[in-house]
């Protein structure tokens, strides 16, 4: 029996040892043979480039007009004309309102009456005075009840004056606050008016850069509103900074012929400062984020050590990057002038992996990019 079992072991132990030394073989083979051949992937391609930068202070701002009010009555009285629209454009001096005023115009009339009598009486009292025959007591009287009365007619003509409520300047009326026939106090509001063009932008800045501050400085204002950024200057430099926040507030003066920039719209601020920085620049899609470190990947001539043939192959560089505008991003280490970097898809590249370069569907990068080139 011991034997029987004896056999079946060896044959066993054979069997093993056989499949084993097959199997061996079959990994050893596919050690020593090449690996499989993956096709190029196809890239687009940017150049690392050199560019001047200007330095800027960044900061948001609201908008306030240049000119603001609220028309309102400076005389008590019922509304007798509308002379405006909502929301339409006035010019200086141009009629808003109008009250009703016949009770002035009655009053008015009978002071001019009166002034024309004192004013005979008073011709008569010179003719006489100049034949000494008059005392001297009546000529004053005469000649002082002319002038109560011109006085009278004045304040009259300037109360009637402000029956008839003007714009006090040029600019673009609001919504309107009165209605025909509504009697009016003074000091009740009938309408805001805003000068638009140019208009203000408040911003503050930290006290850290009021050293880099002058008035005429040029500031450019982004807006939801604004296809591009607008240009304006820095106007005023506030010379009190706020003790809470240590900040200073300034103001620019920005042009706004279309009035796309409306008082209390929120706003982005540069300030362009004199001094440029020069920075190597690449897309920012070029750059592969990551919480360890940021790379771009350098396609360069790269020799097949199989083949022996010479293709474009991928380099993964760390770099580190500056400051970013628009569709470029600065490379303060890492990279060199004229080098060729992946522009667009790199988080599915990987170093050292095979490419072929077709630019011919890449995007155009812009420095300030508009939604029309995107």
């Amino acid at each position: 029996m011991w034997k029987r079992f004896l056999l079946i072991f060896f044959v066993l132990l054979l069997t093993a040892g056989t499949v084993a030394g097959i199997k061996f073989l079959q990994i050893r083979t596919m050690m020593a043979a090449p690996p499989p051949a993956f096709p190029p992937e196809t890239v687009t391609t940017a150049v690392v480039a050199a560019a001047r930068w200007e330095q800027s202070l960044t900061a948001v701002g609201s908008c306030v007009p240049v000119q603001g009010v609220t028309v309102a009555a400076e005389r008590p009285g019922r509304v007798s004309r509308i002379a405006f629209e909502a929301g339409s454009g006035v010019a200086a001096g141009e009629l808003l309102v109008e009250l009703a005023s016949e009770t002035e115009e009655a009053e008015l009339r009978a002071a001019e009456a009166d002034l024309a009598l004192a004013e005979s009486d008073f011709q008569r009292m010179v003719s006489l005075n100049s034949r000494g025959i008059v005392a001297q007591a009546d000529y004053d009287a005469a000649k002082s009840r002319r002038q109560q009365l011109a006085a009278r007619v004045a304040s009259l003509g300037a109360l009637l004056g402000k029956k008839e409520v003007r714009a006090p300047f040029a600019g673009r009326l609001g919504i309107r606050q009165v209605n025909l026939g509504q009697i009016m106090k003074e000091g009740d509001p009938i309408v805001s008016l805003q000068r638009l063009d140019p208009i203000y932008v408040n911003f503050t800045l930290p006290q850290q850069d009021l050293a880099h501050l002058a008035t005429g400085m040029a500031v450019e204002i982004g807006a939801d509103t604004l296809a591009a950024p607008a240009a304006g200057s820095l106007t005023t430099i506030d010379p009190e900074l706020d003790p809470a926040t240590r900040a200073v507030l300034v103001q620019a003066t920005v042009p706004n012929p279309g009035e796309l920039l409306r008082p209390g719209m929120f706003v982005t601020v540069r300030v362009l400062l004199p001094e440029a920085t020069e920075v190597l620049t690449v897309p920012a899609t070029a750059v592969l984020y990551a919480p360890y470190s940021d790379s771009v990947f350098v396609v360069e001539e790269k020799k097949n050590e199989q083949t022996g043939e010479s293709g474009l192959a991928l380099r993964q560089q760390f770099v580190e990057l500056g400051e970013r505008r628009g569709d470029f991003v600065a490379v303060a280490k890492g990279l060199k002038e004229g080098e060729e970097v992946a522009s667009t898809g790199v988080f599915k590249l990987r170093n050292g992996q095979a490419v072929t370069v077709d630019n011919a569907l890449a995007p155009e990068f812009s420095l300030t990019p508009s939604p029309e080139n995107k």
